[in-house]
C-alpha cells in the first residue's frame, strides 16, 4: 500500500525530529527512523512502508497523518532549525485599531504597518527556521490595508496562523474566507467590566464575533486580562467560554505600560491580582519552555508594525534588528534568560520559570521576581 504525509502535518527539523498537527496543535518528537520513513511519505511519490514500520504505519493512519491517496500539499525545504529553535512568531502587522482600551501596553494607536511583501517574506524565513505558529495581531490586525493579500498567502505555509482580534469585526462576511487555524479574541470581564476599558458595545460585538467564529468551524481561544473592576466576573466568564467550547483561555495581569499608565485605576498590586492567575486552561499560544534550564520566552519572537525585532512585544523599545537584515539574524542576538540567573529562590521555580521576565522588570529588576506570579504559588512574602 502506498501511503502520503497529511497535508495537516509538517515535519519540523527542531531540536529533535518532529512531526506538527497545523490543525490539532501537537508536536511529536521521533526517532530517526520514523522522521525518515515519514519524510519519504511526504514526497509527491508517497512511500511503502517496511515490514518493520507496520506497526508505526498503522498508528498513523488510524491518527490521520498518513493517507492512501496523493495530497499535493507543497512541502517546505526541511532545514535544521537554530538552536534553540524559533517556534513562535508573534507578527504585529498593524498599529491601526478600532478600538482604544484604556490597558493598552502599544498606546495610541497609529497609522503604521508592514507591507504585505514584508509579510510574506517574513513567513518564508520563518517557514524555513522551522516555525511551528504565526501569531498575526496588531493593533487591529483586520485594519491592516492589505488584509486581503495577506490572507490569501496564508495557506502556501505548513504553519498554524493564529488571528489576534478585538473581535468587534468578526462578522460572517468576514470570517468567509479567512485562512486561519486560530482565531484568539480578548474578553477583559463580563459587559460592564468589559466597555469600562474597551468601550461601550465593546463586549456584544466581541462575543458576537466569537460566536460567529465557532459556527464557522475556527478554533477560537479567549485573553482575558486581570483588571480591577472585573473581579467578580471569573465564575462567570469561566462558565461562558467552557459552554460555548472556547479551546484556550488565557488569563493574564496587564503591564504597566502605553494607555494603561494613564489609566491606573485600572491596575492592581500583587496581592490581589496574582491569585486570579488559577483561572483560564490551555497552553496558550506561545507553548512552554523545551528546556528546564530557561526562562519563559525561549522559543518566542517578535515583529512590530515598523519591522523591528524584539524577544517580545513589550520589549518593542528596545528591538535587536529589524526584518530587512533577515529573522535568522535577529533571533541569533536574542540570548535566553537562563533560570540560574534569576534571583528567584522558591522551590517553584521549575514550574513558574519566573514569570514575566519583562514584568519583573517594572516591578525592579529584570532578573528579580514577578510578585504576581509569587503570589498565584503562594510565595510572596
Amino acid at each position: 500500500m502506498r501511503y502520503f504525509l497529511s497535508g495537516r502535518f509538517a515535519l519540523k527539523k527542531l531540536e529533535r525530529p518532529s512531526l506538527y498537527g497545523i490543525a490539532t496543535d501537537e508536536l511529536y518528537e521521533l526517532d530517526e527512523e520514523a522522521f525518515s520513513f515519514l519524510e519519504k511519505c511526504a514526497s509527491p511519490e508517497g512511500c511503502e512502508a517496511p515490514e518493520s514500520a507496520a506497526e508505526f504505519s498503522g498508528y498513523c493512519l488510524s491518527e490521520g497523518i498518513l493517507t492512501s491517496e496523493a495530497t499535493g500539499a507543497r512541502r517546505p525545504p526541511l532545514e535544521d532549525a537554530p538552536t534553540p529553535s524559533l517556534r513562535y512568531l508573534e507578527l504585529q502587522i498593524t498599529r491601526r485599531c478600532n478600538l482604544r482600551c484604556r490597558h493598552c501596553y502599544i498606546g495610541p494607536p497609529e497609522d503604521l504597518e508592514l507591507s504585505a511583501e514584508e509579510v510574506g517574506a517574513v513567513l518564508d524565513e520563518f517557514e524555513a527556521l522551522q516555525g511551528l505558529r504565526a501569531i498575526i495581531t496588531g493593533g487591529e490586525p483586520l485594519l491592516h490595508r492589505g488584509f486581503g493579500g495577506i490572507n490569501e498567502i496564508l495557506p502556501r505555509y505548513a504553519l498554524r496562523k493564529i488571528l489576534v482580534t478585538n473581535g468587534t469585526l468578526l462578522t460572517p462576511a468576514t470570517l468567509r474566507g479567512l485562512n486561519f487555524d486560530e482565531i484568539q479574541v480578548s474578553i477583559d470581564g463580563l459587559r460592564k467590566a468589559h466597555d469600562e476599558i474597551r468601550g461601550k458595545g465593546a463586549f456584544d460585538r466581541a462575543m458576537g464575533g466569537i460566536t460567529e467564529a465557532l459556527g464557522a468551524g475556527f478554533d477560537v481561544s479567549v485573553s482575558t486580562m486581570v483588571h480591577a473592576k472585573n473581579l467578580g466576573d471569573f465564575d462567570e466568564l469561566d462558565e461562558t467560554f467552557r459552554t460555548l467550547g472556547v479551546k484556550d483561555w488565557v488569563v493574564d495581569v496587564p503591564c504597566t505600560e502605553g494607555n494603561l499608565m494613564d489609566n491606573p485605576a485600572f491596575s492592581l498590586p500583587p496581592e490581589t491580582a496574582g491569585g486570579y492567575l488559577r483561572y483560564g486552561w490551555g497552553q496558550g499560544l506561545h507553548g512552554g519552555s523545551e528546556s528546564e534550564a530557561h526562562a519563559c520566552g525561549l522559543h518566542l519572537m517578535s515583529v512590530m508594525a515598523d519591522g523591528g525585532c524584539a524577544r517580545c512585544a513589550f520589549y518593542a523599545g528596545r528591538p535587536v534588528g529589524h526584518v530587512s537584515g533577515g529573522l535568522r539574524e535577529c533571533w541569533s542576538r536574542l540570548k535566553p534568560t537562563r533560570l540560574d540567573d534569576l534571583k528567584c529562590d522558591c522551590d517553584m521555580l521549575g514550574v513558574c520559570r519566573g514569570g514575566c521576565r519583562y514584568r519583573a522588570e517594572l516591578l525592579g529588576d529584570p532578573l528579580g521576581k514577578d510578585f504576581y506570579r509569587c503570589q498565584f504559588f503562594g510565595k510572596l512574602k
